[in-house]
């Protein structure tokens, strides 16, 4: 891959995540204008609500609103095109440049928003390594894998509501627990809160019917990094027979910027082999994966970053296509801007898991920190901040940081007798 050079000099940098290759979508705000889309470049962002009204993008009224769901409703075309054009306009040498330069934002002055409207959310279970870790910690290794997991993307339907943009707080949340030993449940704070490093697919293209793996792929616009946090304690009550409900409604962070396809296709990389042969539905042979470098880092509050756990996205047992295939396959009807969570995201060594679950091995083995501190699960105060990036030779294709910080839960906010039933 060729580092494609911009006028934008800041872009032309082998260390930049947004160089020209990448044009990630967001949508960014500044003391005086509102809410807007834009696309990153070197340490820029280009306003493309101002440069659409100034006729240099081709097109009308696509950017009006605050969010990439129009682009992405006008069709994989339309994709193309933009692409295309942004990549002229930014080119080293374009005459545009004299134009374009009032419609850039210094990212060190801009604010970030959802990059999209979060129509629904489905959250899949689709990392070999993690559900492996998680079965043998409450099933044994003989049985750690579900009878169906080899057969199918695992999945539960999340709540669209809770998406967050990297930056928001999230706070502790209450809940009902209820421990091996504990005559019955009680109404608390969460104890074993806990992240999850995920990559998130965005849907662009809408369906109404059972779709291939190959129509699946080429309806998802672009990726973001996705933080699934999650309740242990309140997860091991009440998933059962049913799965994960309030545990994982409290919030789900994503990164500012969409990484799109198109940016990601130079680092595709094979499915692993199948241990079990996959339905039609689900089966390919095209490479799905991505290499995509991941890291997890720990801050606790007043202290310095620690990195827990490194991996990469072509560990993976199934793809996001995979995972769109098999939702769209009962006639699902998906919509423009659905986000389908990876699931968490683990290697296979211990330094590589995903989760703080499979990294305290359930809290019995916690964690040490850079600062002496130990971690089993998160503390009040503590930032999770997840990264990524595909490397070329001289180019990096970055997601921008996926951060939240945990707050302490609320004063009861139930009342004395419902804390103490």
């Amino acid at each position: 891959m060729t580092l494609l050079r911009s006028w934008v000099v800041s872009a032309n940098s082998a260390e930049t995540p947004f160089p020209l290759n990448n044009l990630p979508c967001g949508v960014v705000s500044t003391a005086t204008l509102a809410p807007r889309c834009a696309v990153a470049i070197g340490d820029q962002a280009l306003d493309l609500c101002g440069a659409e009204a100034a006729g240099l993008l081709g097109t009308r009224g696509v950017f009006a609103a605050p969010g990439w769901n129009a682009h992405m409703a006008s069709g994989h075309a339309a994709w193309a095109v933009l692409r295309a054009r942004l990549t002229e306009l930014l080119s080293e040498g374009s005459d545009r440049q004299a134009q374009l330069t009032p419609h850039l934002i210094p990212l060190t002055d801009a604010r970030l928003h959802l990059p999209f409207d979060v129509t629904e959310y489905t959250d899949f279970y689709a990392s070999r390594h993690h559900a492996t870790n998680v079965g043998t910690m409450f099933r044994g290794a003989e049985n750690a894998l579900p009878p169906n997991w080899l057969h199918i993307p695992i999945g539960y339907n999340g709540r669209a509501s809770s998406v967050v943009v990297s930056g928001t707080p999230v706070r502790r949340p209450w809940g009902q627990l209820k421990g091996p030993d504990d005559a019955a449940p009680r109404l608390a704070p969460s104890q074993r809160f806990d992240i999850e490093l995920e990559l998130g697919a965005v849907v662009g293209t809408p369906s109404d019917g059972p779709l291939t793996v190959a129509e699946a792929e080429a309806n998802i616009f672009g990726y973001v990094l996705l933080n699934d946090w999650s309740a242990r304690d309140i997860q091991a009550w009440e998933y059962q027979p049913l799965g994960p409900f309030q545990s994982k409604a409290t919030a789900t962070t994503i990164s500012p910027w969409i990484v799109t396809a198109a940016a990601l296709a130079p680092f595709r990389r094979p499915l692993p082999a199948r241990e079990v042969p996959l339905l039609p539905h689900l089966a390919s042979d095209a490479p799905l994966l991505y290499d995509i470098d991941l890291t997890v880092g720990l801050t606790p509050q007043g202290g310095t970053e620690t990195v827990i756990a490194r991996t990469n996205y072509d560990t993976m047992y199934y793809a996001a296509a995979q995972q769109l295939a098999h939702h769209a396959s009962s006639g699902c009807p998906m919509r423009v801007g659905d986000l389908l969570g990876s699931g968490t995201i683990s290697g296979p060594g211990q330094g590589a898991r995903g989760s703080l679950l499979e990294l305290s091995w359930g809290g019995k083995t916690p964690i040490q920190l850079t600062c002496g501190a130990e971690r089993a699960f998160l503390d009040d105060g503590d930032t999770v901040v997840l990264r990524g990036d595909a490397w070329g030779q001289g180019v990096r294709i970055g997601f921008g940081a996926c951060a939240g910080q945990l707050l302490p839960a609320l004063p009861d906010p139930f009342g004395r007798d419902a804390a103490s039933a």
